[in-house]
């Protein structure tokens, strides 16, 4: 085995973003790239040489290894900081990236120089024992699939619970894991029990039958619930909007369990709070979108006016990744102009530089945009067959399955059913 053979194997072996799997195509890349400029960078932020390092290996697989570099030094600097250390098993990540960067540019010098700074680091601060991982890598890669991958939220999850069985006194990895926790089984919020709430409870649970005494219990719960969403959405709103303050889980909150009058308070309040924040505004936008299209009713005006001035906003701030603002900003439109919602449509339609994962999403959002507002089934089954028939397994594809699936089950004999099931076994998808 030559030089280079044996410096790739121990590259292979090391545990840093270059060797776990991130994959995703050149939009999902430029949106996280933005989800991550808008994370907090203040010093109070223990992830933020977390952020560094994806940011980084971001930036490289986006194509520009010199501006990765110096990401990627960055979080050296700052985990340095941080941690108030040259040096500690919080480096091995960001050691490994910085190998595998240097190797990657050619520069095996520099790459063999950061492996045995990882190598020095791994016999100095050795994983404990029957654990594969030191507890800083395992959390670092638990943030990472979490912030990276929705679909490795599990993954993330039970890393979570090894860094914290390993270290158990590290409150950041207990809370990290507990939202993730939250996230992945769409757990209620959990109830801060006073005194009071005690007493319904045990009465509850000495008189099952009382059905007073638990219908007085549900309702201590609810106003309880709604006294602690006030006081954490001041919280929240005193302190800059971005993906980690919480907002977007208070609006869910909010929309479920105490009004929508309530919620749409708080969207106003955050946007003047954070009049130029991108994720203040998508998130509104976003919030806003789905109250137009849950209203059977007919939406106000103002609103719809509201939504579509946040995702154009939006789509000018996340110039290099806005297909799915575009998609959504035109179903907006589909409640004040149809004309004005098909063009933009044709004009994502015709666009030359779309990867397969967009074509997707996009051939999905079309055909229910066919379907409900232009009321042609037929054309709406040809863009479902086209979203499905991509080889990406994503939400859109099994979305567009699952509504051609719904039509065999509504008429089996007709035409076009025969195409879907001709379709449906071509790819070898039970019907």
């Amino acid at each position: 085995m030559n030089s280079t053979e044996t410096l790739e194997s121990r590259l292979k072996a090391l545990q840093c973003h270059f060797t776990w799997n991130l994959e995703a195509n050149r939009q999902n890349l430029m949106y996280l790239r933005y989800r991550l400029q808008d994370i907090s960078t203040e010093e109070g932020n223990v992830w933020l040489g977390h952020i560094y390092n994806l940011q980084g290996f971001i930036q490289y697989k986006l194509g520009s290894s010199e501006q990765a570099l110096n990401i990627f030094s960055k979080a050296t600097e700052t985990f340095q900081r941080l941690k108030n250390s040259d040096e500690g098993p919080w480096l091995i990540v960001n050691f490994g990236n910085l190998a595998w960067l240097h190797h990657l540019m050619g520069e095996d010098e520099k790459s063999q120089d950061y492996l045995s700074k990882v190598e020095a680091l791994m016999r100095e601060y050795p994983a404990p024992p029957e654990e594969e991982l030191h507890p800083e890598v395992c959390a670092e890669k638990a943030w990472t699939l979490m912030t990276f991958d929705k679909e490795k939220k599990l993954q993330a999850a039970e890393l979570f619970q090894r860094a914290v069985r390993m270290q158990p006194d590290n409150v950041e990895w207990q809370s990290s894991g507990a939202i993730l926790s939250a996230q992945r089984l769409k757990e209620d919020i959990n109830k801060l029990h006073t005194e009071n709430l005690e007493r319904l409870r045990s009465a509850t649970e000495r008189d099952p039958d009382n059905l007073c005494v638990a219908a007085l219990y549900l309702e201590a719960q609810a106003a309880s619930v709604k006294n602690q969403a006030r006081e954490l959405a001041e919280r929240i709103l005193e302190r800059p909007i971005n993906n980690y303050s919480g907002f977007e889980p208070l609006l869910s909150l909010y929309r479920k369990h105490i009004s929508v009058d309530a919620a749409a308070e708080i969207v106003t309040e955050a946007l003047r709070r954070n009049p130029n924040s991108r994720y203040a505004k998508r998130s509104a936008a976003k919030w806003l979108t789905k109250n137009i299209f849950s209203d059977r009713g007919n939406p106000d005006t103002r609103i719809i006016d509201k939504a579509i001035r946040l995702w154009e906003e939006v789509i000018k701030a996340y110039p290099e990744s806005s297909l799915e603002e575009k998609i959504s900003l035109a179903d907006v439109h589909t409640k004040v102009d149809i004309k004005k919602a098909d063009q933009m449509y044709s004009e994502l339609l015709d666009r030359k530089d779309l990867d397969p994962a967009e074509k997707q999403m996009l051939y999905c959002r079309y055909a229910k945009h066919l379907y409900f507002i232009k009321k042609d089934s037929e054309e709406s089954i040809k863009y479902h067959m086209k979203a499905a028939e991509i080889q990406e397994q994503s939400k859109y594809q099994q979305k567009s399955i699952t509504e051609l699936k719904k039509v065999l089950e509504k008429n089996n004999d007709s035409e076009i059913c025969k195409k879907i099931q001709a379709f449906l076994t071509s790819l070898n998808i039970e019907e």
